[in-house]
Protein backbone atom coordinates (compact mmCIF):
# COMPACT_ATOMS: atom_id res chain seq x y z
CA UNK A 1 0.00 0.00 0.00
CA UNK A 2 1.19 3.58 -0.86
CA UNK A 3 1.55 5.82 1.95
CA UNK A 4 0.43 9.41 2.46
CA UNK A 5 3.89 11.03 2.08
CA UNK A 6 4.96 8.53 -0.69
CA UNK A 7 2.23 9.49 -2.35
CA UNK A 8 2.33 12.70 -2.00
CA UNK A 9 6.21 13.21 -3.20
CA UNK A 10 5.52 10.85 -6.50
CA UNK A 11 2.68 13.23 -7.04
CA UNK A 12 4.41 16.00 -7.09
CA UNK A 13 7.64 14.24 -8.51
CA UNK A 14 5.27 14.15 -11.57
CA UNK A 15 3.25 17.43 -11.54
CA UNK A 16 6.68 18.98 -11.52
CA UNK A 17 8.08 17.30 -14.62
CA UNK A 18 6.90 20.00 -16.95
CA UNK A 19 7.94 22.57 -15.74
CA UNK A 20 11.32 24.57 -15.08
CA UNK A 21 12.95 24.30 -11.83
CA UNK A 22 15.39 27.19 -10.39
CA UNK A 23 17.50 26.73 -7.28
CA UNK A 24 20.06 29.64 -6.35
CA UNK A 25 23.39 29.98 -6.84
CA UNK A 26 24.52 33.27 -5.25
CA UNK A 27 22.73 35.13 -2.68
CA UNK A 28 22.84 38.38 -0.57
CA UNK A 29 20.60 39.56 2.34
CA UNK A 30 20.16 42.95 3.47
CA UNK A 31 18.07 42.91 7.02
CA UNK A 32 16.54 46.04 8.41
CA UNK A 33 15.75 47.21 12.37
CA UNK A 34 11.96 46.55 11.56
CA UNK A 35 10.76 43.80 10.32
CA UNK A 36 12.10 43.84 7.20
CA UNK A 37 14.64 41.61 4.80
CA UNK A 38 15.73 42.23 1.04
CA UNK A 39 16.63 39.54 -0.78
CA UNK A 40 19.20 39.06 -4.00
CA UNK A 41 19.85 36.18 -5.50
CA UNK A 42 21.19 35.08 -9.01
CA UNK A 43 19.70 31.83 -10.67
CA UNK A 44 21.07 30.07 -13.43
CA UNK A 45 17.41 29.58 -15.31
CA UNK A 46 16.79 27.33 -18.67
CA UNK A 47 14.50 28.78 -20.79
CA UNK A 48 12.11 27.85 -24.12
CA UNK A 49 11.83 30.09 -26.76
CA UNK A 50 7.98 31.98 -26.48
CA UNK A 51 6.14 31.42 -23.83
CA UNK A 52 6.69 28.60 -21.08
CA UNK A 53 6.30 28.39 -17.12
CA UNK A 54 9.27 28.48 -13.97
CA UNK A 55 8.58 27.11 -10.67
CA UNK A 56 10.91 29.51 -9.10
CA UNK A 57 11.10 27.23 -5.58
CA UNK A 58 12.76 28.13 -2.02
CA UNK A 59 11.95 31.50 -1.60
CA UNK A 60 10.93 32.71 1.61
CA UNK A 61 7.77 31.97 3.47
CA UNK A 62 6.92 35.44 4.08
CA UNK A 63 8.23 36.84 1.08
CA UNK A 64 5.94 39.99 -0.30
CA UNK A 65 5.63 38.65 -3.71
CA UNK A 66 4.27 42.36 -4.68
CA UNK A 67 8.29 43.51 -4.25
CA UNK A 68 10.26 40.97 -7.18
CA UNK A 69 11.88 42.28 -9.17
CA UNK A 70 13.18 40.08 -12.26
CA UNK A 71 16.46 40.86 -14.51
CA UNK A 72 18.24 39.07 -16.80
CA UNK A 73 22.32 39.13 -15.71
CA UNK A 74 22.77 39.41 -19.61
CA UNK A 75 20.46 42.49 -20.57
CA UNK A 76 20.89 41.52 -24.18
CA UNK A 77 18.42 38.22 -23.47
CA UNK A 78 15.48 38.95 -24.40
CA UNK A 79 12.84 37.38 -21.36
CA UNK A 80 10.03 39.26 -20.18
CA UNK A 81 7.71 37.90 -16.87
CA UNK A 82 4.11 37.77 -18.17
CA UNK A 83 2.62 36.53 -15.42
CA UNK A 84 3.13 35.71 -11.47
CA UNK A 85 1.34 32.89 -9.01
CA UNK A 86 2.70 32.69 -5.57
CA UNK A 87 1.55 29.43 -4.25
CA UNK A 88 2.22 28.92 -0.51
CA UNK A 89 -0.51 26.19 0.98
CA UNK A 90 2.08 23.45 1.76
CA UNK A 91 1.67 20.29 2.35
CA UNK A 92 0.92 18.72 5.85
CA UNK A 93 -1.76 15.97 7.32
CA UNK A 94 -4.18 18.73 8.83
CA UNK A 95 -4.04 20.94 4.89
CA UNK A 96 -4.85 17.60 3.21
CA UNK A 97 -7.83 16.29 6.00
CA UNK A 98 -8.97 19.73 5.17
CA UNK A 99 -9.16 19.57 1.67
CA UNK A 100 -10.37 15.83 1.52
CA UNK A 101 -13.89 16.87 3.60
CA UNK A 102 -16.53 14.63 2.44
CA UNK A 103 -14.32 12.34 0.01
CA UNK A 104 -13.34 9.05 0.68
CA UNK A 105 -10.26 7.88 2.61
CA UNK A 106 -8.35 4.40 3.83
CA UNK A 107 -7.38 5.01 7.39
CA UNK A 108 -4.79 2.12 9.38
CA UNK A 109 -4.84 2.38 13.24
CA UNK A 110 -1.65 1.00 15.06
CA UNK A 111 -3.60 -2.38 16.08
CA UNK A 112 -4.01 -2.63 11.96
CA UNK A 113 -7.53 -2.40 12.00
CA UNK A 114 -8.55 -0.69 8.42
CA UNK A 115 -10.94 1.78 8.09
CA UNK A 116 -12.65 3.24 5.27
CA UNK A 117 -15.15 6.15 3.98
CA UNK A 118 -16.31 9.39 3.74
CA UNK A 119 -14.35 12.08 5.95
CA UNK A 120 -16.98 14.27 7.67
CA UNK A 121 -14.53 16.35 10.05
CA UNK A 122 -11.26 16.47 11.98
CA UNK A 123 -11.39 18.23 14.99
CA UNK A 124 -10.09 17.52 18.82
CA UNK A 125 -8.02 15.44 18.06
CA UNK A 126 -10.07 13.00 16.54
CA UNK A 127 -11.10 11.64 12.76
CA UNK A 128 -14.75 11.60 12.17
CA UNK A 129 -15.53 8.95 9.33
CA UNK A 130 -18.68 7.67 7.50
CA UNK A 131 -18.23 4.03 6.76
CA UNK A 132 -19.33 1.60 3.15
CA UNK A 133 -21.88 0.59 5.65
CA UNK A 134 -23.21 3.59 6.69
CA UNK A 135 -22.24 3.64 9.95
CA UNK A 136 -20.37 6.49 11.80
CA UNK A 137 -17.06 5.71 13.14
CA UNK A 138 -15.06 8.42 15.14
CA UNK A 139 -10.95 7.52 15.25
CA UNK A 140 -8.80 8.68 17.89
CA UNK A 141 -5.99 10.63 15.70
CA UNK A 142 -3.41 9.73 17.33
CA UNK A 143 -3.57 5.69 17.32
CA UNK A 144 -3.71 6.45 13.34
CA UNK A 145 -0.30 4.57 12.14
CA UNK A 146 -0.87 5.13 8.14
CA UNK A 147 -4.10 7.54 5.87
CA UNK A 148 -4.21 6.47 2.19
CA UNK A 149 -6.21 9.34 0.06
CA UNK A 150 -6.53 8.70 -3.83
CA UNK A 151 -4.41 11.91 -4.75
CA UNK A 152 -2.84 15.02 -3.81
CA UNK A 153 -5.50 17.58 -3.36
CA UNK A 154 -4.84 20.51 -6.14
CA UNK A 155 -3.03 23.92 -4.69
CA UNK A 156 -0.64 22.42 -2.34
CA UNK A 157 2.97 22.19 -2.43
CA UNK A 158 5.89 21.51 -0.71
CA UNK A 159 7.63 24.47 0.43
CA UNK A 160 6.73 28.45 -1.13
CA UNK A 161 7.05 28.91 -5.09
CA UNK A 162 6.78 31.42 -7.41
CA UNK A 163 5.27 30.41 -10.58
CA UNK A 164 6.29 32.93 -13.75
CA UNK A 165 4.58 32.90 -17.30
CA UNK A 166 7.22 34.06 -19.34
CA UNK A 167 8.23 34.74 -23.17
CA UNK A 168 11.72 34.24 -24.19
CA UNK A 169 13.24 35.55 -27.81
CA UNK A 170 15.79 32.23 -27.37
CA UNK A 171 16.28 29.13 -26.19
CA UNK A 172 18.63 27.89 -23.46
CA UNK A 173 20.10 28.37 -20.06
CA UNK A 174 21.31 31.88 -18.63
CA UNK A 175 21.66 33.87 -15.33
CA UNK A 176 18.62 35.76 -14.09
CA UNK A 177 19.26 38.46 -10.67
CA UNK A 178 15.56 38.40 -8.78
CA UNK A 179 15.04 40.16 -6.02
CA UNK A 180 12.47 40.54 -3.10
CA UNK A 181 11.25 41.52 0.07
CA UNK A 182 10.63 39.66 3.34
CA UNK A 183 8.73 40.04 6.89
CA UNK A 184 9.53 38.27 9.98
CA UNK A 185 13.30 39.05 10.08
CA UNK A 186 15.22 41.71 11.59
CA UNK A 187 18.29 42.57 13.38
CA UNK A 188 19.54 44.60 16.56
CA UNK A 189 22.39 45.50 18.30
CA UNK A 190 23.30 43.77 20.95
CA UNK A 191 26.10 45.19 23.37
CA UNK A 192 28.09 43.42 26.70
CA UNK A 193 30.09 45.80 28.81
CA UNK A 194 32.15 45.00 31.59
CA UNK A 195 32.54 48.08 34.09
CA UNK A 196 36.23 48.71 36.07
CA UNK A 197 36.62 47.95 39.34
CA UNK A 198 37.10 51.95 40.19
CA UNK A 199 33.39 52.28 38.00
CA UNK A 200 35.65 54.50 36.00
CA UNK A 201 36.02 52.71 32.62
CA UNK A 202 34.20 50.05 30.67
CA UNK A 203 35.27 47.29 28.15
CA UNK A 204 32.06 47.41 25.17
CA UNK A 205 31.95 44.43 22.87
CA UNK A 206 28.93 44.92 19.75
CA UNK A 207 26.74 42.24 18.73
CA UNK A 208 24.81 41.91 15.44
CA UNK A 209 21.87 39.91 16.30
CA UNK A 210 19.79 38.65 13.78
CA UNK A 211 15.97 37.11 14.27
CA UNK A 212 15.31 34.91 11.23
CA UNK A 213 11.24 33.75 11.24
CA UNK A 214 11.02 34.85 7.63
CA UNK A 215 10.52 31.12 6.48
CA UNK A 216 14.13 30.26 4.64
CA UNK A 217 17.39 29.85 4.94
CA UNK A 218 20.25 31.85 3.52
CA UNK A 219 23.24 29.59 2.96
CA UNK A 220 26.50 31.53 1.87
CA UNK A 221 24.74 34.47 2.14
CA UNK A 222 26.32 37.95 1.66
CA UNK A 223 24.93 39.72 4.46
CA UNK A 224 24.47 43.40 4.78
CA UNK A 225 22.17 45.35 7.87
CA UNK A 226 20.91 48.72 7.58
CA UNK A 227 20.93 51.47 10.40
CA UNK A 228 18.44 54.16 10.94
CA UNK A 229 14.53 54.15 10.51
CA UNK A 230 13.42 53.52 7.10
CA UNK A 231 10.00 55.13 6.42
CA UNK A 232 7.20 52.02 5.46
CA UNK A 233 4.05 52.32 3.48
CA UNK A 234 2.83 49.84 5.99
CA UNK A 235 3.07 48.77 9.53
CA UNK A 236 5.34 45.94 10.33
CA UNK A 237 4.15 42.74 10.93
CA UNK A 238 4.14 41.23 14.29
CA UNK A 239 6.53 38.68 14.90
CA UNK A 240 5.68 35.22 15.74
CA UNK A 241 6.28 33.32 18.76
CA UNK A 242 8.28 30.29 18.07
CA UNK A 243 10.82 28.61 19.43
CA UNK A 244 14.28 29.89 18.24
CA UNK A 245 17.68 28.49 18.22
CA UNK A 246 20.52 30.42 18.76
CA UNK A 247 23.93 30.49 17.79
CA UNK A 248 26.94 33.17 17.87
CA UNK A 249 29.57 33.06 15.37
CA UNK A 250 32.92 34.72 16.77
CA UNK A 251 35.43 34.32 14.49
CA UNK A 252 38.76 35.97 14.73
CA UNK A 253 38.60 37.90 11.97
CA UNK A 254 37.33 41.36 11.99
CA UNK A 255 33.47 41.64 12.70
CA UNK A 256 31.37 43.91 10.16
CA UNK A 257 32.33 47.14 8.03
CA UNK A 258 30.73 49.97 8.69
CA UNK A 259 30.37 53.32 6.36
CA UNK A 260 27.72 56.20 5.83
CA UNK A 261 24.93 55.32 3.37
CA UNK A 262 22.07 57.58 2.53
CA UNK A 263 21.40 58.86 5.80
CA UNK A 264 21.71 55.51 7.28
CA UNK A 265 24.40 53.76 7.77
CA UNK A 266 25.23 50.06 6.32
CA UNK A 267 27.27 47.14 7.77
CA UNK A 268 28.63 44.36 5.62
CA UNK A 269 30.01 41.18 6.61
CA UNK A 270 33.39 40.71 4.82
CA UNK A 271 32.43 36.93 4.55
CA UNK A 272 29.47 34.42 3.67
CA UNK A 273 27.68 33.63 6.63
CA UNK A 274 24.50 30.84 6.44
CA UNK A 275 21.24 32.51 8.40
CA UNK A 276 19.00 29.49 9.12
CA UNK A 277 15.41 29.20 9.58
CA UNK A 278 13.84 30.18 12.99
CA UNK A 279 17.23 30.89 14.62
CA UNK A 280 18.55 34.03 16.51
CA UNK A 281 22.33 34.59 14.75
CA UNK A 282 25.05 36.69 16.61
CA UNK A 283 27.72 37.85 14.60
CA UNK A 284 30.60 40.40 16.20
CA UNK A 285 30.40 43.81 15.17
CA UNK A 286 33.26 45.59 16.24
CA UNK A 287 36.33 44.20 18.40
CA UNK A 288 35.97 45.70 21.93
CA UNK A 289 36.17 49.39 22.63
CA UNK A 290 37.79 50.69 25.78
CA UNK A 291 35.88 53.84 27.14
CA UNK A 292 36.31 56.27 30.04
CA UNK A 293 32.71 56.23 31.83
CA UNK A 294 31.03 58.35 34.76
CA UNK A 295 28.80 56.83 37.53
CA UNK A 296 25.77 59.11 37.93
CA UNK A 297 23.30 59.11 40.92
CA UNK A 298 20.12 60.71 39.90
CA UNK A 299 16.79 61.13 41.91
CA UNK A 300 13.80 62.65 40.64
CA UNK A 301 11.87 64.60 43.11
CA UNK A 302 8.37 63.73 43.47
CA UNK A 303 6.01 63.42 46.51
CA UNK A 304 6.27 59.58 47.25
CA UNK A 305 9.24 58.98 44.52
CA UNK A 306 11.98 57.62 47.28
CA UNK A 307 14.40 55.68 44.45
CA UNK A 308 17.56 56.94 43.28
CA UNK A 309 18.40 56.00 39.69
CA UNK A 310 22.22 54.74 38.83
CA UNK A 311 23.46 56.11 35.33
CA UNK A 312 26.31 54.91 33.33
CA UNK A 313 27.52 57.84 31.21
CA UNK A 314 29.83 58.22 28.69
CA UNK A 315 30.35 60.61 25.31
CA UNK A 316 30.44 58.86 22.12
CA UNK A 317 33.70 60.14 21.04
CA UNK A 318 37.40 58.88 19.79
CA UNK A 319 39.30 60.69 22.57
CA UNK A 320 36.78 58.78 24.84
CA UNK A 321 37.74 55.69 23.14
CA UNK A 322 34.29 54.85 20.64
CA UNK A 323 33.45 57.28 18.00
CA UNK A 324 31.60 54.90 15.62
CA UNK A 325 28.10 55.16 15.11
CA UNK A 326 25.87 52.95 17.51
CA UNK A 327 22.92 51.16 16.45
CA UNK A 328 20.05 50.74 18.76
CA UNK A 329 20.23 48.06 20.37
CA UNK A 330 20.25 46.50 24.13
CA UNK A 331 23.14 46.78 26.52
CA UNK A 332 24.31 44.55 29.21
CA UNK A 333 26.41 45.86 31.86
CA UNK A 334 28.60 43.43 33.97
CA UNK A 335 31.18 44.00 36.63
CA UNK A 336 34.01 41.56 38.30
CA UNK A 337 33.76 40.28 41.84
CA UNK A 338 37.31 39.84 43.70
CA UNK A 339 36.87 36.01 43.31
CA UNK A 340 36.82 36.84 39.18
CA UNK A 341 32.70 36.12 38.70
CA UNK A 342 31.41 38.30 36.62
CA UNK A 343 27.61 39.95 38.18
CA UNK A 344 25.36 41.89 35.98
CA UNK A 345 24.88 45.21 37.36
CA UNK A 346 21.63 45.84 34.90
CA UNK A 347 20.82 46.76 31.21
CA UNK A 348 19.22 49.35 29.51
CA UNK A 349 18.33 50.05 25.41
CA UNK A 350 19.92 52.92 23.74
CA UNK A 351 18.58 54.46 20.61
CA UNK A 352 20.76 54.92 17.32
CA UNK A 353 24.21 57.12 18.48
CA UNK A 354 25.69 58.80 16.24
CA UNK A 355 29.42 59.44 16.80
CA UNK A 356 29.80 62.72 19.23
CA UNK A 357 26.52 62.06 21.16
CA UNK A 358 26.74 61.19 24.94
CA UNK A 359 25.60 57.65 25.80
CA UNK A 360 23.56 57.11 28.78
CA UNK A 361 22.39 53.48 30.63
CA UNK A 362 20.28 53.29 33.06
CA UNK A 363 21.11 50.59 35.12
CA UNK A 364 18.92 50.25 38.24
CA UNK A 365 18.34 51.85 41.62
CA UNK A 366 20.72 52.12 44.01
CA UNK A 367 20.32 50.44 47.27
CA UNK A 368 21.71 52.22 49.82
CA UNK A 369 21.03 55.78 48.10
CA UNK A 370 17.24 57.20 49.19
CA UNK A 371 15.35 60.32 48.46
CA UNK A 372 12.07 61.59 49.56
CA UNK A 373 10.16 65.17 48.88
CA UNK A 374 7.55 66.82 50.72
CA UNK A 375 5.23 70.03 50.33
CA UNK A 376 6.14 71.95 53.77
CA UNK A 377 3.35 74.55 53.11
CA UNK A 378 1.48 76.10 50.60
CA UNK A 379 -0.32 79.20 50.41
CA UNK A 380 -2.35 82.14 48.17
CA UNK A 381 -1.12 85.51 47.53
CA UNK A 382 -3.33 86.14 45.32
CA UNK A 383 -6.12 85.10 42.80
CA UNK A 384 -3.17 84.10 39.95
CA UNK A 385 -0.54 83.59 42.43
CA UNK A 386 0.34 81.29 44.86
CA UNK A 387 3.66 79.49 46.40
CA UNK A 388 5.08 76.38 47.68
CA UNK A 389 7.55 75.72 50.05
CA UNK A 390 9.65 72.15 49.09
CA UNK A 391 12.19 69.89 51.12
CA UNK A 392 13.89 67.06 49.31
CA UNK A 393 16.09 65.13 52.03
CA UNK A 394 19.02 62.68 50.31
CA UNK A 395 20.06 60.01 52.72
CA UNK A 396 23.04 58.05 52.21
CA UNK A 397 23.38 54.50 54.03
CA UNK A 398 27.01 53.65 52.81
CA UNK A 399 29.94 54.00 53.94
CA UNK A 400 31.36 56.42 51.72
CA UNK A 401 30.59 60.06 50.14
CA UNK A 402 28.08 59.78 47.30
CA UNK A 403 26.82 63.35 44.86
CA UNK A 404 23.44 62.79 43.97
CA UNK A 405 22.05 64.97 40.68
CA UNK A 406 18.14 66.29 42.22
CA UNK A 407 15.83 67.06 38.95
CA UNK A 408 12.37 69.00 39.64
CA UNK A 409 9.77 68.97 37.06
CA UNK A 410 7.59 72.59 38.11
CA UNK A 411 5.22 72.90 35.04
CA UNK A 412 4.32 75.71 34.00
CA UNK A 413 4.67 79.76 34.78
CA UNK A 414 6.90 79.19 37.84
CA UNK A 415 9.85 81.20 40.02
CA UNK A 416 11.70 79.97 42.43
CA UNK A 417 11.75 82.55 45.19
CA UNK A 418 14.42 80.79 47.76
CA UNK A 419 16.72 77.77 47.43
CA UNK A 420 19.03 76.67 50.21
CA UNK A 421 21.21 75.09 47.23
CA UNK A 422 22.00 76.94 43.96
CA UNK A 423 20.05 75.18 41.12
CA UNK A 424 20.34 75.23 37.58
CA UNK A 425 17.77 76.03 35.10
CA UNK A 426 17.46 73.37 32.49
CA UNK A 427 14.07 73.66 30.45
CA UNK A 428 11.41 75.79 30.73
CA UNK A 429 9.95 73.16 32.81
CA UNK A 430 12.60 71.84 34.90
CA UNK A 431 15.29 72.85 37.42
CA UNK A 432 18.41 70.39 38.55
CA UNK A 433 20.82 70.58 41.85
CA UNK A 434 23.98 68.52 42.29
CA UNK A 435 24.67 67.96 45.95
CA UNK A 436 27.63 66.41 47.68
CA UNK A 437 26.45 63.94 50.71
CA UNK A 438 29.09 62.48 53.31
CA UNK A 439 29.09 58.78 54.30
CA UNK A 440 25.99 58.03 56.28
CA UNK A 441 24.55 61.43 56.39
CA UNK A 442 22.15 63.29 54.66
CA UNK A 443 21.49 66.58 52.46
CA UNK A 444 18.96 68.62 52.53
CA UNK A 445 17.79 71.18 50.09
CA UNK A 446 14.66 73.47 51.11
CA UNK A 447 12.99 76.04 48.13
CA UNK A 448 10.01 78.26 47.58
CA UNK A 449 8.16 78.31 44.69
CA UNK A 450 5.85 81.05 42.94
CA UNK A 451 3.33 80.07 40.27
CA UNK A 452 1.64 82.81 38.53
CA UNK A 453 -1.70 81.47 36.42
CA UNK A 454 -1.70 83.68 33.10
Amino acid sequence: MVTIWQKTVLTLILALTSVSLAWADDISLTVYNNDLGVVRETRNLTFEKGNGRIAYKDVAANIDPTSVSFTMADTTIGVGILEQNYAFDLVSPDKIYGKYIDQNIDIITEKGDLFSGTLLSFTGGYLIIKQTDGKIRSIVQSTVRDVTFPDLPDGLITRPTLFWLYNSSFAGAADAVVSYQTSNIQWQAEYVGLLSDDDKSLDLTGWVSIDNRSGKTYKDAKLKVVAGDINRARQPMPMYEKAMTMRADMAPSAGFEEKPFFEYHLYTLPRPATIADNEIKQVTMFDPAHTAVQKELRYNAEPGQKDVTVYIKTKNTKESGLGMPLPAGRVRIFKADSDKSTILLGEDRIDHTPRNEEVKLNIGNSFDVVGETNIVSQRQISDKVNEADFRIEIRNQKDKPATVVISKNLGSFWEITASSIDYVKKSAFQVEWSIDIPAEGKGVIDFTVRYTRP
